[in-house]
This record gives structure tokens, sequence and C-alpha cells, in this order.
């Protein structure tokens, strides 16, 4: 049973600190020395909400750049927009679980996991600009995590003994919020492994603090990459065009003219983008400014965000939806579902009433590109909900 949640008559403006000017925080109060409670704007209204049924109910803090704010509010999606970041009580409701894409036993040595042969990933810091109400890693962000990596010089080593491995993908929380100068102490690690031929970093900076990559001091961590031999790749992540700023703009196309090379991650969100219109533009933008959209990823059963789910049979038209209006070289992405097995690339709904589904990538190399398929059951968001009359 949950805790209540109690309405506590607190205006906006009371509920968020601003001694960082770049962004906004939850603001704590001690009610008495056995309990502590904090004051969240929900969508729902402001909330006097105890800080261990958050806790037990795996509620992110609330964090959002001031940037992020501004430009949403003046995208004209503000409504849809500000749940990606702004908390709904829903999330107390919303079950799942907190490690979906089985990480931690694909954590092969503290803060480096390796699920598919050729990609390691690893996990740099437990903070980002903002926290996204959706988040599948909400059992470490905004948390101090002891997921994230403590020595890479282990790190290398584990991967120099894994000459299969060849790229490694920063990610977290988001890397692009540590400086520089521990990106470069990072590289220290990573570019003397011959085998490497790609760095990505895997970041939301690029729509909640876009000013971070016109630091002038990151050209010269990129062009260290490839003088290394080495390709540096940006996956971005925009769910929505409202997101893409003139900020986001110049810093890509910037950061592109040196050499890096962009691909943009999304993720269908009940409320937020489940439109096609919407993805397609998304998509369309997106490709004009060379950032090649790459994975759609369906929504992953997160505790405290599975209500972000949409519906497999409403997913797959949407996916349609997309393909129909966009041109060919546009349609770059694949509809994944990030799944505890593999990345499952979701194909159709056949006239049969079956899901179709390939996966894109797997432990077992056998099981790459083979299609599948799983009776349609009304509602289900996951593979898990669909009857496996047929091995996977």
């Amino acid at each position: 049973m949950l805790s209540p949640i109690t309405l506590q008559p607190v205006a906006r403006s009371e509920c968020h600190s601003h001694a960082n000017p770049d962004f906004a925080f939850d603001e704590f109060a001690e009610n008495t020395p056995a309990e502590k409670y904090v004051v969240m704007n929900f969508l729902e209204g402001p909330r006097t909400v105890a800080k261990s049924t958050l806790q037990a109910s795996n509620i992110t803090r609330y964090q959002a750049t001031k940037f992020y704010l501004e430009q949403i509010r003046n995208s004209g999606y503000w409504d849809q927009l500000k749940r990606i970041v702004e908390p709904s009580t829903q999330e107390f409701q919303s079950e799942g679980s907190l490690d979906t894409s089985g990480e931690g036993d694909n954590t092969v040595v503290p803060g480096l996991q390796h699920k598919y042969p050729q990609t390691g990933l690893l996990l740099t810091t437990d903070r980002c600009a903002s926290y996204c109400r959706y988040c599948f890693r909400k059992r470490l962000v905004g948390e101090d995590s002891d997921e994230i990596a403590p020595d890479y010089a282990r790190v290398a080593e584990y991967i120099s003994r894994h000459p299969e491995m060849n790229n490694v993908l920063l990610s977290g929380g988001d890397p692009m919020v540590l400086s520089t100068e521990k990106l470069h102490r990072i590289m220290d690690h990573l570019l003397p492994i011959p085998h490497l031929t790609s760095i990505r970093f895997g970041s939301k900076t690029t729509a909640f603090a876009p000013k971070r990559l016109l630091d002038e001091r990151l050209p010269d961590l990129f062009r260290r990459i490839i003088d290394a031999g080495k390709t540096p790749v940006i996956v971005a992540h925009f769910d929505h065009f409202g997101e893409i700023s003139s900020v986001s703009e110049e810093a890509i196309l910037k950061l592109r003219a040196i050499g890096v090379q962009f691909l943009n991650q999304s993720v269908l969100l009940a409320g937020v983008n489940d439109d096609a219109d919407v993805l397609a533009e998304t998509f369309a933008r997106l490709h004009k400014l060379g950032v090649r959209p790459y994975y759609l990823f369906q929504g992953r059963p997160v505790k405290a965000a599975s209500h972000f789910q949409v519906p497999l049979h409403r997913a797959i038209e949407i996916v349609r939806g997309i393909n129909a209006r966009l041109s060919g070289i546009q349609k770059t992405f694949k509809f994944i579902m990030s799944h505890y097995t593999g990345k499952i690339e979701i194909l159709d709904l056949g006239e049969d009433q079956r899901v179709y589904m390939r996966y894109h990538q797997n432990k077992v190399a056998d099981k790459i590109g083979r299609i599948f398929s799983r009776p349609y059951v009304e509602g289900a968001c996951w593979l898990d909900e669909l009857p496996a009359n047929q091995v996977a």
C-alpha cells in the first residue's frame, strides 16, 4: 500500500530553488526528526510527499534546465513536452522493473557492460542535465550509484582482452555533464586500445543544455579521438522536434564540421510524441541537420514510468505512418524493443494477428536477423505480454 500523498497549498514558484541559474531543483523540508518531506510540483498539482515514499516508489528527483523549460514553453508543444521532465502522480501507480534490459547480468567489471560482442557500454556518471520521467535507469540517475565506473584502468584492461569489441558507448547518466577535462582522462584509457574504432557519447544535452556542446575546449577532445584513428559519435536524444533549438542546431553543425558524426534515438511516449506527423517531422528535421535517426524505442516497462508505454498495435500503426511520410533516404531508423534477450526490431502486426519481429542484436549470433512472431494480445506493450508459443 502506498503512503498517502497529501495536498500542500504551496504556490508553484515556491517549489524550486534557483541558486543555480541553469537548473531548477526540488525544495526539501524536514518536518520531524524521523521523517523528511518534499514539496513536488506534479502535473496534477503541488503535493507534499514523504521522502521515504518517493524512494520506495522509485520517483526520480525533479531537475530541469531553465534553457529546456524556456525552449519547450516557446515551442507550441508545452502540454506534450512538459511530460518529459515534470513529475506526475501516475508514477506511483506505474508498475515495472528497474532493470528491463538485464544490465546487471551483463556487467563485466564495475561500470562496464558487455552484452553484445562488438559493443561496450560504459556508465560514466549518475547525473544528467535534466531528468527524464521515463528514464529506464531510474535506479541510478540522480543517486550516488555504485554502478558508475570507479576505475577506468580496469575497464581498459578488460576491453584490451576482448578484440571483438570495436566500439564503446559512454553513457550514464549523461557523459556530457562531465567536464571536458574528465572526458579527456577517460580517453587516456580508451584511445590506446587499437581494436576500438569508434567512441560514442549518448547525450540529451543536445536538447537540455546544448551550450555545453559549444564549449571551446570540446573540439580538441573530438580531434584527439580522430587523431587516434577512431570515429567520435554523439548519439543525440530528441523525442520531438519542439526540443530542437537554434542553439542545438548551431552546436551540431559546428561539431559536424570537425568530423563528429551524429545519430539520434527517440522513445515512443504516450501523450508526448505518439503521433506519426510529429515523429516524421522530427526525423525529417534531424536528417536536414545531418543527424541520422537511429532508433525509435518502444517504451520500456520501467517502474514509475510504464504509463508512457504505447500498446504495440497502435505503436506499429504510428511507425507505418512515419514511414509513409518520409522519403527513402530519411527512413534510417529502426523501431526497437530493448529487451532482456536483446534488441528486437518490431516489424509488423500481420493479418493473422501475430506480431512479427527479428533480433537486431543478440548475444547469440545465429539469432540476429531471424524473424519470429507471437500472437498479439490487445493492449500488450512488451514481448513478455505476448504468449510464448514460439521460441524467441
